[in-house]
């Protein structure tokens, strides 16, 4: 099935919950609107003619200081040869998404990392907790409107 052809299938099935399809030949893609990722997800994982089995990658994304962050899930079908992007934004000041990591074992660790560093809460996650910052660190350092600590715990941080 090419991506023109996922595309329609999914605004067909999903109607109102596709925001926007690119046709990339290298990396198709569509934006999903959130409250249908997890809907929108399975459909691309259970389905026979697509059978996404992998997710290859899950990334945070910061669109600007003024802008909204997002999640960008890349996804690929083993038994099928293809591969298929789908992106989410969120905005800045509540950015909440259904967590895939029930779909997709690898996903519990991209999204606790996009928590840590950037804030983005995936809703029903088994264990949303920090993965490389302590406990106690304060704000999201890959946001672009993060102000640098200078010091942590009495350490001191240069410029």
């Amino acid at each position: 099935m090419n991506a023109a052809e996922i595309h329609t299938m999914l605004a067909g099935s999903f109607p109102g919950a596709i925001l926007h399809f690119a046709a990339d030949a290298v990396n198709p893609w569509i934006e999903v609107e959130p409250a249908s990722l997890l809907d929108v997800m399975a459909r691309l994982m259970d389905d026979r003619d697509l059978a996404f089995d992998e997710l290859m990658c899950l990334s945070g994304v910061d669109y600007g200081p003024e802008k909204e962050l997002g999640v960008i899930y890349h996804l690929c079908s083993t038994a099928k040869g293809h591969r298929f992007t789908v992106k989410v934004k969120l905005p800045r000041q509540n950015p909440v998404v259904p967590s895939v990591a029930g779909l997709w074992r690898t996903a519990n660790w991209h999204e606790r990392e996009a928590y840590d560093l950037l804030g983005i809460v995936f809703e029903g996650h088994p264990d949303l907790t920090r993965i490389l910052l302590p406990d106690d660190w304060e704000g999201y350092p890959l946001r672009k409107d993060y102000v640098l600590v200078k010091t942590y715990h009495g350490l001191q941080f240069k410029d």
